[in-house]
């Protein structure tokens, strides 16, 4: 949409050069909000300018396959790391980005109700603009004295965010609370 080509315009004007009757546009987003809406009206204006049908399909933001993904993550860095622990004696953190809109702290919260029944203490905290923010999600995990902590970065490509900004908070915050045993799971996108 914004950061790197294809954009949408350019996207939708390479699928019309081929012959095709109906074009289906999925709208990738973790959360709703402002550029969900700005994606989806980009692409409803090219319906005008075509004999193409576009259809649009609902966001991914609160479909089953989050939840699974998210199970996935926990798994693959258990796994990895050799902890052995039955899943119910498991904390998870689930760091998202933060919106101003109200729909995107749904999302998470649907994420974090389908995966709860699953382990010991599910939370969640937000790198920018709504709270508990990442030292405050840190601090509600340390008062449930876990056994391990799986912190899981609920975005979807490997940026800023994943590769520096989270950090400049998690850090510190990890170092203050001492916990016992802390895993980072993969962002639960992919970018191959």
């Amino acid at each position: 949409m914004e950061v790197i080509p294809p954009f949408i315009e350019e996207g939708i004007n390479h699928s019309l050069t081929h012959d095709i009757d109906e074009l289906t546009i999925v709208p990738y987003f973790l959360y709703p909000g402002k550029k969900i809406k700005a994606a989806v009206n980009e692409s409803i204006g090219f319906q005008e300018k075509t004999g193409v049908k576009l259809r649009i399909t609902k966001p991914m933001t609160m479909h089953k396959t989050m939840i699974e993904l998210v199970h996935n993550r926990i798994a693959s860095a258990l796994s990895e790391n050799s902890v052995n622990l039955p899943i119910d004696t498991v904390d998870v953190l689930i760091i998202g980005h933060g919106s101003k809109d109200p729909n995107a702290k749904r999302s998470m919260e649907y994420v974090v109700e389908g995966i709860k029944p699953a382990y010991s203490n599910v939370s969640s905290c937000f790198l920018e603009i709504e709270e508990p923010n990442i030292e405050q999600g840190i601090l509600k995990c340390k008062n449930d004295n876990p056994e391990v902590l799986v912190v899981v970065f609920y975005f979807l490509h490997e940026g800023a965010h994943v590769k520096r900004d989270i950090y400049e908070d998690l850090n510190p915050a990890l170092e203050k609370a001492n916990l016992p045993k802390v895993l980072i799971t993969k962002h639960i996108g992919t970018d191959e």
